[in-house]
């Protein structure tokens, strides 16, 4: 059993990016709610404890606690934002309500030389706030760190009790040292050893999922994605012959990918699969539909009806297997806060009907795009699939903005074709992350020698991003999107515009939908 981090989740959005900086820094990490008893943590026996920031003021009846114990328990504990603020209440601190929140960049002065937390980080350095009430003074046995302009506390510490917070958020790259105040806190305050790898997850995953899987036969939605190649491969490697694999080809797809596909999956990765041809069935169910929330719901409702088909005819089925990540769930729905608002649903997020009699395996729920190539790599997948880029599970339907029809399906297929082909073949650095056609609504006046045309605008996107948390849109250089904006135009029918797209995420999304 790894030595384990446990982050208490107070409604942070980063909740799960302070998780996977700690295992970017070789230590197991997981996330838990905030009011888990510390007699159900203790069993997990925690090599340390961080609590997340969170949307809530501590100074409010009702705010989000912790379990009294854990602060006596002796485990060293860091805690984030709200976090350090609710450390600093239950000490006996003195907090205040700001006239004015907080957010953005500030510049940290470190006030204490000595200590570990501060180990190789400069007297002053950029770090990033986001709080709206703050520490003005500490209790006997607890220090200021370091402070901000704005704020006299912005770091406390009590070294005999291995308890620290920082008001700032460490595990945001805009904090400029903060991967190293996080490996200070692991290494010098908790005295982890920091030699987890992806093998150790993948070793682990394995088990749990032999153990809760034991004989029973298991169904996987088989997408042709990384995503749920890796879970499917993950899964087999556990149960082998216990899985089959339904590819349901829902027409939505990009050129030749079916094909592709279902080669890389039978002859790749060794995967039993079905191949379902759905095409025309989504097609209908999408005909007349513009809103892409309500493609998303429809294309949903559409996959797992195909699912009980095929399943019925395997008998016993007690398993449905899904390749969902963190983004995809953060997307729905903000965990263990009540401000969280869903951005958009996800097919493969919750809402599956109780009728379907299958209980939901989902081994990647906890990781990042990134992480999950490294666990493909780890798992042996070829390159060609792990670095496969990501793909919307609703597939064109939301790169079509306003009705899905065949002829638009095609339209956006060709643009699409080329966009991929062009960026391929680019030498780039970075490469981008993702990049893609859109086939808008928009239709304006060009001119083609000597007619005059009335065709539709394609978007052209493409972005780099780490996680897909966040993104930047990818400069491509100009004599690039020349040729990918005159190929589109002289050779996909009806089109006579093209547009690139420079909008960051957010406050966009990567999809335009």
């Amino acid at each position: 059993m790894p030595e384990t981090v446990f982050v208490l989740d107070f409604g942070a959005q980063y909740g799960q990016l302070i998780a996977r900086r700690v295992r970017e820094l070789g230590v197991y990490c997981e996330i838990v709610p905030h009011d888990t008893p510390w007699n159900t943590l203790s069993l997990r026996r925690p090599a340390a404890l961080i609590l997340s920031g969170g949307p809530e003021s501590t100074l409010v009846e009702g705010a989000p606690a912790m379990d009294d114990a854990i602060a006596g328990s002796g485990v060293p504990l860091l805690g984030i934002c709200y976090g350090m603020q609710l450390l600093a209440r239950d000490v006996g601190a003195t907090l205040v309500k700001l006239d004015h929140a907080e957010y953005g960049p500030a510049s940290l002065v470190v006030a204490d030389r000595q200590s570990p937390l501060f180990d190789g980080v400069p007297d002053e350095s950029r770090v990033w706030m986001s709080h709206g009430d703050s520490v003005v003074s500490l209790p006997d046995g607890y220090r200021a760190l370091g402070s901000t302009a704005r704020c006299h506390v912005a770091a406390m510490g009590n070294v005999k009790k291995k308890t620290y917070g920082v008001q700032f958020h460490p595990e945001v790259v805009h904090t400029e040292y903060g991967r190293t105040i996080l490996e200070n806190f692991l290494g010098e305050v908790a005295g982890l050893a920091r030699d987890w790898k992806m093998e150790s997850f993948l070793e682990r995953a394995i088990q749990e999922i032999r153990a809760r899987v034991r004989r029973e036969k298991v169904i996987c939605a088989l997408s042709g994605g990384v995503d749920s190649a890796v879970a499917a491969t993950l899964v087999a490697r556990a149960v082998g012959e216990q899985l089959t694999c339904v590819f349901v080809d829902h027409g939505l797809l990009r050129q030749r990918e079916a094909d592709e596909v279902l080669a890389a999956c039978r002859e790749l990765l060794h995967l039993n699969v079905v191949a379902v041809d759905a095409h025309e069935r989504f097609l209908r169910a999408l005909r007349g539909v513009a809103d892409p929330e309500r493609k998303r719901v429809i294309i949903g409702h559409e996959f797992i009806d195909v699912f009980e088909r095929e399943a019925a005819k395997i008998r016993n089925v007690k398993y449905l297997v899904q390749g969902t990540l963190y983004p995809d769930v953060i997307e729905s729905k903000t965990p263990q806060s009540k401000a969280g608002e869903k951005i958009k649903s996800h097919h493969n997020v919750g809402g599956l009907p109780e009728k379907m009699g299958f209980s939901l395996i989902e081994p990647l729920r906890s990781l990042f795009k990134d992480e999950v190539r490294e666990l493909g790599r780890a798992l042996g997948l070829p390159e060609s699939v792990v670095r496969r880029q990501p793909f919307p599970g609703p597939g064109l339907a939301v790169r079509i903005i306003g009705d899905v029809t065949a002829d638009r399906l095609e339209i956006v297929r060709a643009a699409d074709a080329i966009v991929r082909e062009e960026i391929d073949g680019a030498s780039l650095d970075p490469h981008p992350w993702q990049y893609f056609a859109v086939l808008t609504p928009v239709r304006s006046v060009g001119v083609m020698g000597d007619g005059r045309t009335y065709g539709n605008l394609v978007a052209v996107r493409a972005i780099t991003s780490e996680d897909g948390m966040t993104a930047d849109w990818a400069r491509l250089p100009h004599e690039l999107l020349e040729r990918i904006s005159a190929r589109i135009v002289n050779e996909v029918r009806g089109i006579n515009r093209v547009a690139y797209d420079i909008t960051t995420k957010p406050p966009a999304t990567v999809e335009w939908e």
